[in-house]
């Protein structure tokens, strides 16, 4: 029977080995980095990043990391850019290429070609004596002692070396270009972090009836604008539309539990005063803190009149995934 005590003790020397590999590349920045940031940062074209085997799956992460931080890269897989793919680099483009031993036949192919069109390249390696170390305009050193595989074959520490170089690349280019969470969410519109960063109020009662009654309704005509609006909740406004109150369904079984008789009773004798509101214009996140803060599940929506527009429920926050 295999023994599965070893588990646990192997992932944490994995870890550990790739964290110490990790810490130790501070040590191997050299103003060959420095150089390499001012140049992408200053260049008018793009930055293409290539690689080949499980280089080549750490260029797709650094090329999606760049696009999304304000810096427009490429993919371009070294195999394919020898057999017609090429054409991918344009002039004033910038190559980042990503190879562990530097010395690859399809690297070595590669990078002559690159030159020859006056495109500056860019090696992220660990081996600066290899022939893409020797011959890149820039080499980001990302040696590592040795692989977490046992046998010290399969790619593991090195790519997280070589992943991690490109985080460092990508955010020095941010912070020098002043990038911000609003240009964050303009590249992220779909995500739950660019909804954070972008969705309003505004955009979230549209998608809802709007409960009201007045303060001279009999309580029934409550009951049924609460059931049927299906949000849990009514405004209770003025003729002018300005909120006097708000009634909840909890309101209503607290009152049912009280007296079955209500015949009599109005909105104005059940609603509760000063309600928690928020404007239109504020972004969906704080109208979260604000439901969050107070325990409630609804807040009531005004305009900068203060009139009553609409109900935000927590249900409208959690399926735009803001939570």
């Amino acid at each position: 029977m295999k023994d599965f005590s070893s588990i646990l003790a192997t992932a944490k020397e994995t870890i550990l080995l790739e964290s110490t590999s990790i810490a130790n590349l501070t040590t191997l920045l050299d103003s060959d980095f420095e150089e390499a940031v001012k140049y992408i940062y200053n260049t008018d074209g793009r930055v293409i990043v290539t690689g080949i085997g499980k280089s080549a799956n750490i260029a797709t992460k650094i090329v999606a990391t760049l696009n999304s931080t304000g810096t427009p890269a490429i993919f371009m897989h070294a195999a394919d850019a020898i057999h017609g793919d090429l054409g991918i680099i344009q002039k004033g483009d910038a190559v980042i290429c990503i190879s562990k031993s530097g010395n690859t036949p399809e690297i070595k192919v590669l990078v002559p070609l690159i030159k020859n069109s006056n495109n500056k390249v860019i090696a992220i390696t660990g081996n600066k004596d290899s022939f893409l170390g020797k011959n890149a305009d820039y080499t980001l050193n990302s040696f590592v002692e040795k692989e977490a595989c046992p046998n010290n074959l399969a790619p593991t520490t090195s790519t997280t070396a070589q992943l991690v170089m490109g985080d460092a690349l990508a955010v020095c280019l941010l912070d020098l270009r002043g990038f911000t969470s609003k240009d964050f969410a303009k590249y992220h519109p779909g995500g739950a972090l660019g909804k954070r960063l972008y969705l309003r109020v505004s955009d979230l009662i549209n998608n809802n009836q709007k409960p009201q009654v007045s303060v001279d309704d009999v309580v029934t005509k409550v009951i049924v604008e609460i059931s049927e609006k299906r949000l849990g909740v009514t405004a209770v406004t003025s003729s002018e539309g300005k909120i006097e109150g708000i009634i909840t369904d909890g309101d209503i079984r607290r009152m049912l539990n009280k007296t079955t008789k209500i015949d009599s009773l109005t909105a104005n004798d059940i609603m509760s005063k000063n309600p928690k509101t928020i404007n239109q214009t504020a972004m969906a996140v704080d109208a979260l803190e604000t439901l969050e803060n107070n325990s409630i599940t609804q807040i009531l929506v005004t305009d900068d009149n203060k009139n009553y527009v609409g109900v935000v429920h927590l249900h409208d926050l959690l399926k735009e995934g803001i939570f």
